[in-house]
């Protein structure tokens, strides 16, 4: 994309005020990792024009409430909150049960479609620019991004300002800005998501390892970033 060559020897911080300054329709996705912390903190020290939203699917560890709240007390950002459809839910655990995920990956995809892709659907709607804390250190299969990509299904495109920043770089901006985090990184959780689907990892583990640790993949997405690339 011709973004990318315009913005190729930005910093981080200049991609992200070049694309608040020159786009409108800007939307950023945070889980309240700490990559997604990280873009807050500056969105919100630079007061840019960018909308905040979060998916909240129903499974979420009370540690993400903690920090979502912490967020909200310390910046005073409007984080719009996005939710499964009731009925879809309702139907999904009387049919399969309330822990159907563990029982094969495509009921894993299901949920992770009903919990997550279709509010996320809702979210981007009408929105030009997607922002996510998506990083290359996380996993191979997110190795050979951009930082910016479109996606042709969503029609909008998708942005990565922390693509190339290091975990450690990371931890560094949080404890000298003193950026609220989720406390279950220091239980050893390197990526976080609904409760049941996460835990910590082992030394030499894939810092993605945790997430759907059941599935014998090492594609292991949700389906929020499976893009068609152009």
């Amino acid at each position: 994309m011709e973004i990318n060559q315009q913005t190729e020897h930005l910093t981080w911080q200049e991609k992200l005020e070049f694309v608040a300054g020159n786009f409108d329709g800007i939307t950023f996705s945070s889980s309240f990792s700490i990559e997604d912390q990280v873009i807050s903190d500056f969105i919100a020290a630079k007061n840019l024009p960018i909308e905040i939203f979060t998916l909240d699917t129903g499974r979420l560890p009370q540690e993400t409430y903690d920090v979502w709240q912490n967020t909200l007390n310390k910046y005073e950002l409007k984080i719009t909150a996005y939710y499964p459809d009731e009925k879809e839910i309702s139907d999904f655990v009387n049919r399969e049960g309330i822990n159907a995920f563990y029982a094969s990956k495509e009921l894993r995809l299901k949920c992770c479609e009903i919990r997550k892709i279709r509010p996320l659907q809702r979210a981007l709607k009408g929105k030009k620019i997607w922002i996510s804390g998506l990083r290359k250190e996380h996993s191979h299969n997110r190795a050979g991004k951009d930082f910016f990509e479109k996606d042709e299904a969503l029609g909008v495109i998708k942005f990565y300002p922390l693509l190339e920043v290091s975990e450690t770089e990371l931890w560094e901006k949080i404890h000298q800005n003193r950026i609220p985090f989720n406390r279950l990184y220091k239980a050893g959780y390197r990526s976080i998501g609904c409760a049941p689907c996460s835990r910590a990892i082992k030394e030499g583990e894939d810092l993605r390892a945790g997430r759907w640790w059941w599935e014998d993949d090492s594609k292991k997405e949700c389906g929020l970033h499976n893009l068609n690339k152009s």
